[in-house]
């Protein structure tokens, strides 16, 4: 029986990490669709509200269908739709208007260690120390990724504004844990995301001002490299893959693993950014670059398979359903 419930969780880790990762690629491709659309004369909060309320209109379906969420659990609702949806967006685009792009990603990306010093000092429990060097290393790599030594211009209220990004996305990582091991009374994480988009983009609207917004630029087309592609067809990009797919595969990615180690490989996001834009976009990578991407991955790989000795207590690590596992077994 041990045998084959240790089987099962190891499935069904190994499609968590696939789902993370997918959700990483989706994620990541989002800047590069953004950006023509920029550049052909979007506003960027412009195109960040239309990627959260297309993506909301497609996930109204599953909203009503999901409509007893609202009564239980409004609190959850309303939380991954500030934090995680309108909240990670709004002060990234923010910071980045002061401080480099670069620099403003690293900040952001600061998020796993947060979520583990969230696991470690505010959920009291202990963490394993090959996730932790896990996230050290990812932080690292991606400090090469983004090559933050290139700008050194810093703006205090930049740097706070792409740290309340790396707040929300913690935000984020936690709230889509919760309920995970809830049972039958788990919030469906379809119906979470459907009414996280709803409450973000109702946000988004006071904040991105759409009406202002120059609705012609979606009717024409946009250059990718040169290469002239409908704006449409990016704007489809930007909210079925960059959105739709990219919080569906997340949040269903954190149920399976769980928040920092999700946090973790979400950090591959950057890593993916930079080479589609390598590719799509012409800007090509630099030696560091490429040698962050490789230490982000080994730092992934090193949180994601660390676990812990047999015997001893139960530390955070590679997955939530071990320790879940575990716990059922040790009150049985």
């Amino acid at each position: 029986m041990r045998t084959s419930e240790s089987g099962l969780a190891g499935r069904d880790k190994g499609i968590g990490l696939g789902l993370a990762i997918v959700s990483a690629i989706a994620f990541g491709g989002s800047g590069v669709a953004a950006k023509p659309l920029i550049e052909a004369g979007l506003d960027p909060l412009h195109v960040v509200w239309l990627r959260v309320a297309g993506a909301a209109l497609v996930m109204l379906p599953l909203a009503v269908r999901h409509r007893a969420l609202v009564r239980r659990r409004p609190a959850l609702l309303a939380g991954f739709g500030l934090l995680g949806v309108a909240g990670v967006q709004a002060f990234y685009f923010a910071s980045i208007s002061r401080i480099p792009v670069g620099v403003a990603l690293l900040v952001e990306y600061l998020a796993p260690a947060l979520v583990l010093g969230w696991v470690r000092f505010v959920q009291r429990r202990p963490v394993t120390r090959a996730a932790a060097v896990g996230v050290v290393l990812a932080v690292g790599g991606l400090a090469c990724v983004v090559e933050v030594w290139a700008g050194l211009g810093f703006d205090a209220l930049g740097l706070l504004l792409a740290l309340g990004a790396a707040c929300c996305q913690v935000g984020y990582f936690v709230l889509s844990d919760q309920g995970s091991d809830s049972g039958a009374d788990a919030p469906d994480p379809l119906g979470v995301i459907a009414y996280g988009l709803l409450v973000g983009a109702a946000v988004l609207t006071v904040i991105a001002r759409p009406w202002a917004m120059d609705w012609a630029v979606l009717g024409g087309t946009a250059h990718m490299d040169g290469t002239p592609v409908p704006a449409v067809l990016l704007l489809a990009w930007i909210v079925l893959l960059a959105t739709v797919i990219a919080y569906v595969t997340g949040v269903v990615s954190v149920r399976r693993l769980s928040p920092q180690v999700a946090g973790v490989v979400a950090c591959l996001e950057a890593v993916i950014a930079t080479v589609l834009a390598w590719f799509l976009l012409g800007e090509h990578l630099s030696a560091p670059q490429i040698v962050g991407g490789a230490v982000v991955l080994a730092g992934a790989f090193i949180a994601q398979s660390s676990a812990p000795a047999k015997g001893a207590p139960q530390p955070v690590a590679a997955g939530g359903v071990d320790t879940e596992l575990s716990e059922r077994e040790n009150v049985a």
